[in-house]
């Protein structure tokens, strides 16, 4: 069997003041994605130095079961890693894998 991620493309899309990842699987109609937002209500230089909020992660039941939110979670943290973001796991989803990963701590806003 092929390893998922070999199939899984993977973009990210800004949206207003946030941005949403976006899974496509090679051969599949359906999308999953993983929603954020800039965490609100901080000072201005807070915001520039960049907190992102993970508000959802929705994969359709067609391409369920598959590790594509894993994947999308795992963008999001190789992203924050990259250009120097935190995250604040709102979704439930994002919460659980930092739980599962705690070498992830130091990203976690």
């Amino acid at each position: 069997m092929t390893d998922i991620a070999e199939k899984v493309s993977i973009t990210h899309h800004a949206q207003g003041q946030g941005g949403k990842y976006v899974a496509v699987v090679e051969g599949e109609k359906a999308q999953g994605h993983l929603e954020w937002e800039p965490q609100a209500g901080l000072p201005q230089e807070q915001v520039a130095a960049g907190v992102r909020v993970a508000t959802h992660t929705i994969v359709p039941q067609a391409i369920g079961g598959r590790g594509i939110a894993g994947l999308l979670v795992e963008r999001l943290v190789s992203d924050a890693r990259a250009k120097g973001f935190k995250i604040v796991p709102q979704c439930s989803y994002v919460a659980k894998k930092f739980e599962e990963n705690p070498d992830w701590a130091d990203l976690k806003a």
